[in-house]
């Protein structure tokens, strides 16, 4: 028995577009953060090398999101993984913020839990629509 879904518009439709939208504003994330890592870094606080490679691996991180959102099939445990990578996201942003470990500007202690709630709330949709390609 194979553990990957089979698509069917009705079970999974809200699954993949969780799983797309947040590989689209991760992506992108990553993306601004490659392109644009000096001025980024003197607004939200890092070094423009830090954000260097936190946007490759989020631009890494949204491709491969993306790839599992456009699969025929559906992995649940690909899925588990992508929830559980953003809860770990979610959890570090917000120890960053707190320990000050990252040397976030005000702003950028901001937009550091502006983003942890977003991918908080990606997981969340993605736990929904994981649950809803389950038959009953």
């Amino acid at each position: 028995m194979t553990n990957a879904l089979t698509v069917t518009a009705d079970r999974t439709r809200f699954l993949r577009l969780a799983l797309a939208a947040d590989a689209v504003v991760t992506g992108v994330n990553g993306l601004a953060y490659l392109a644009f890592a000096a001025p980024v870094s003197d607004l939200l606080g890092p070094g423009a090398g830090p954000l260097r490679g936190i946007g490759a691996f989020l631009l890494a991180y949204g491709v491969a999101v993306g790839l599992l959102a456009a699969r025929r099939t559906i992995s649940p445990a690909a899925t588990r993984a992508v929830i559980a990578l953003n809860v770990i996201w979610t959890l570090g942003s917000v120890v960053a913020v707190v320990t000050g470990a990252a040397d976030l500007t005000t702003a950028g202690a901001i937009w550091t839990i502006a983003q942890a709630l977003v991918v908080g709330v990606f997981a969340e949709l993605q736990i929904t629509g994981l649950r809803r390609t389950r038959t009953n």
